[in-house]
């Protein structure tokens, strides 16, 4: 695995949604909601190289996962654990214990990395009331949650 370490995090301003909005669309990932509130999105850079995008939602101790994708020329390298591994950490930072997703084709990534599958029913309310859970994700997404403090 890549060391998450040597991984610069940079927020992302609304100077630079495009370029996050264009790379989670490459990804075939939700963009619809990335400039409404309580959303915070940040650029992984290794040497200045952009590996790829994150995000989180909410406050408190149970947070969304609202994105991560990492670029296609840096996928399959360990890129993706790296990033997962500097959100859980800044997310354990902003006070989360718990974080959520859903996800239509990563299950098994984040499954290897420790988030359980659960039953979208026992989602906290307000991560069920997210955009995410009412109508950027079709209902077969996968609910993934992994406390992580």
């Amino acid at each position: 695995m890549k060391n998450a370490v040597d991984i610069q995090v940079v927020p992302i301003g609304a100077d630079q949604i495009d370029a996050l909005r264009l790379s989670l669309e490459r990804a075939g990932l939700p963009t619809a909601d990335l400039v409404l509130p309580a959303r915070q999105f940040f650029r992984f850079d290794y040497e200045g190289v952009p590996l790829g995008y994150g995000g989180l939602e909410g406050q408190g101790q149970d947070v969304l996962l609202r994105s991560l994708v990492i670029e296609s020329e840096k996928r399959g390298q360990g890129w993706g654990a790296a990033v997962l591994e500097q959100m859980e950490a800044m997310a354990a930072t902003f006070g989360a214990i718990k974080l959520h997703l859903l996800t239509n084709t990563a299950a098994n990534f984040f499954k290897a990395h420790g988030y359980s599958e659960c039953p979208r029913a026992l989602a906290p309310d307000h991560i069920n009331q997210s955009e995410q859970f009412k109508s950027l994700c079709p209902s077969t997404a996968t609910y993934l949650a992994k406390t992580i403090a």
